[in-house]
């Protein structure tokens, strides 16, 4: 599907901090994919734009959404374990959303890694209406806790590298999801590594495929 894509750089509210923000839009897009990090590192970043790339090709808008900003990222590294902060934080992307004409209409996925994850969890099990489809990608899911795992009512997809460090733990998570759900192997324990995504990118363009096309828009909230 070719696209002629409009690439804007933005900064989203989220309390007293300003988000950076990458948005590929089109106005005949399929439907619109959030990938949300905790860290700021050259691998994700690397990350990023290679699912960004392929998702644009299959007909996808995305935004490209930094949890932390680059004076937090550089200052206070343990942030990044902080979800329940994190994931106030998606929640205010999505309230942005909400309110941008060309966007609010579309169906929402969500991409994360690491311990971005976790607060993915935490913030779409009080977002059902916000959004419809995740993807986790060697994510520390078990940082979102036991309450949010059961809560979670929209499909999940876990990539997971065969030696990953806490695969234990984050399979022990996985079992609490009580919503459809799916655990991907991966044989390779670099996540970021272009070979890995690789072989992730089409799973998560067809987990998105699957899960976004009939999907309702979002409800928009009060205030």
């Amino acid at each position: 599907m070719s696209l002629t894509l409009r690439h804007t750089t933005l900064s989203l509210p989220a309390g007293p901090v300003w988000l950076a923000a990458r948005l590929a839009h089109a106005p005949d897009v399929r439907a619109l994919v959030i990938l949300a990090r905790s860290t700021l590192d050259d691998d994700q970043s690397a990350s990023e734009t290679a699912i960004c790339h392929a998702l644009n090709q299959a007909g996808y808008a995305t935004l490209g959404l930094d949890l932390v900003t680059p004076h937090e990222d550089e200052r206070d590294p343990d942030l990044r374990y902080n979800t329940p902060l994190l994931a106030t934080r998606i929640e205010a992307a999505l309230a942005w959303l909400d309110h941008q004409p060309p966007l609010h209409d579309l169906a929402r996925g969500l991409v994360t890694g690491g311990t971005a994850s976790g607060a993915a969890i935490r913030a779409a099990s009080r977002s059902t209406d916000r959004l419809h489809a995740l993807f986790c990608i060697g994510g520390r899911i078990d940082l979102a806790g036991a309450g949010p795992l059961r809560a979670l009512a929209l499909p999940l997809c876990v990539a997971v590298g065969q030696h990953a460090p806490g695969r234990a733990m984050m399979h022990q998570a996985y079992s609490l999801i009580r919503t459809e759900a799916a655990w991907q192997e991966i044989d390779d324990t670099g996540l970021s590594a272009p070979a890995t995504l690789a072989r992730i990118i089409p799973v998560l363009v067809r987990w998105f495929d699957h899960h976004l096309a009939n999907a309702a828009p979002p409800t928009e909230k009060a205030g």
